[in-house]
C-alpha cells in the first residue's frame, strides 16, 4: 500500500477570508485562531478574515496567518483520523509541517514565524533586494548564470527549485534584474518579477537567520511522530537538534521543493495531501509527477470529506 505525505503551503498562498469556514463550523479549528490572537497579542484572525489584503501581504503578517490557517485545516482533517507517513512544507510551510508531526507546538510555531517574518523584512533595506520566477530554464544553467553575475559583484542565487521549468531566483535588485534579462541566453523562456519585501532564501538573509537562531534556542523541539522532509537538503529528519539547525539555515538556503517531492515519491509516497489555503503545491507536485494522487484540504467541504 502506498504512503501518504501531508504538505503545507508557504508565502503566496494567502487570501483574505481563508479559514473562515472551519473557524465558524469546527470548535478545534476555532480554537487555533483564538490561540493565535492570544499568543501574538493582536487580532490576527480579524486580519485573516477581513483584510485589508495589503496588510495581510506583509511578510510579518503573512507568515503567522498561513501557519494558523494551515493548522486550523489540519485540525479539521484530524477529525477523520487520517495520518501521514511523512510531512513537508514549502518554506514557512515547514513550520506547519513540524506542528503536524508534533515537533513544534502551534504556539511556538506561530510566535517563531512572526519573528522570522520581521527578521526577514528587516535584513535588507527596502528596494535593495528582489526575487523573480524564471520559467523554462535548466537548473544547472541558471545556477551557473547566477554564479557568474554574483562573481561580478551583484549577488543572485537560486531560491526555490519548485518543479521542472520553474525556479525562483533571489538576491540584490541589480543581480536579479541582470539574471532576468539574460535567461534567454541559457534557453529559459522568461522571468517574472515577484512582489516580495526582500530577497528571501538568499545569502543576503544570513543576518535574519542569525537572529532567528537565538529564538530557536528558546523553544522546545520534540522528536517528530513521522519524518519531516526539509527544504534545505530534501531528506527526512527526525533529530530535534538537526531540525533546529536546518530551520535556521532554511532562511538563507534554497527551497528544494522538487527534490523533496521526488525524495518522497522514491520513499513510496503515492498520495500528497496539501493542507492549507490555495492549491499552489498541488500544481507543482502534478508538474513533478503526474502519476501521484494529490488532494487539497482547503475548505470545510474538503476537510469534511476526509480527503
Amino acid at each position: 500500500m502506498g504512503k501518504i505525505a501531508f504538505v503545507f503551503p508557504g508565502q503566496g498562498a494567502q487570501a483574505v477570508g481563508m479559514g473562515k469556514d472551519v473557524y465558524d463550523a469546527l470548535p478545534h479549528s476555532h480554537e487555533v485562531f483564538e490561540k493565535g490572537d492570544e499568543v501574538l497579542g493582536f487580532p490576527l484572525s480579524r486580519l485573516i478574515f477581513e483584510g485589508p489584503d495589503s496588510e495581510l501581504k506583509q511578510t510579518v503578517n503573512t507568515q503567522p496567518a498561513l501557519v494558523t490557517t494551515s493548522v486550523a485545516y489540519l485540525e479539521a482533517l484530524r477529525e477523520h483520523s487520517v495520518s501521514p507517513d511523512y510531512v513537508a512544507g514549502h518554506s514557512l510551510g515547514e513550520y506547519s509541517a513540524l506542528v503536524a508531526a508534533g515537533a513544534l507546538s502551534y504556539e511556538d510555531a506561530v510566535s517563531l514565524v512572526r519573528l522570522r517574518g520581521r527578521f526577514m523584512e528587516e535584513a535588507v533595506p527596502g528596494g535593495q533586494g528582489a526575487m523573480a520566477a524564471v520559467l523554462g530554464a535548466e537548473r544547472e544553467a541558471l545556477a551557473e548564470l547566477c554564479r557568474c553575475i554574483s562573481e561580478a559583484g551583484n549577488a543572485v542565487e537560486l531560491a526555490n527549485v519548485n518543479c521542472p521549468g520553474q525556479i525562483v531566483i533571489s538576491g540584490s535588485k541589480a543581480g536579479v534584474e541582470e539574471a532576468a534579462q539574460r535567461v534567454k541566453e541559457i534557453g529559459g523562456k522568461r522571468a517574472i518579477p515577484l512582489e516580495v519585501s526582500g530577497p528571501f532564501h538568499s545569502s543576503l538573509m544570513k543576518e535574519a537567520a542569525e537572529r532567528l537562531a537565538v529564538e530557536l534556542e528558546q523553544v522546545t523541539i520534540n522528536t517528530p511522530s513521522v519524518p519531516v522532509v526539509v527544504n534545505v537538503n530534501a531528506t527526512a529528519v527526525t533529530e530535534p537538534d538537526e531540525i533546529r539547525e536546518l530551520l535556521m539555515q532554511q532562511v538563507f538556503s534554497p527551497v528544494l521543493w522538487q527534490d523533496s517531492v521526488e525524495w518522497l515519491i522514491a520513499a513510496g509516497v503515492d498520495t500528497f495531501v496539501e493542507i492549507g489555503p490555495g492549491s499552489v503545491l498541488a500544481g507543482l507536485i502534478r508538474k513533478i509527477d503526474k502519476t501521484v494522487k494529490v488532494v487539497n484540504i482547503n475548505s470545510l467541504e474538503s476537510a469534511k470529506a476526509g480527503w
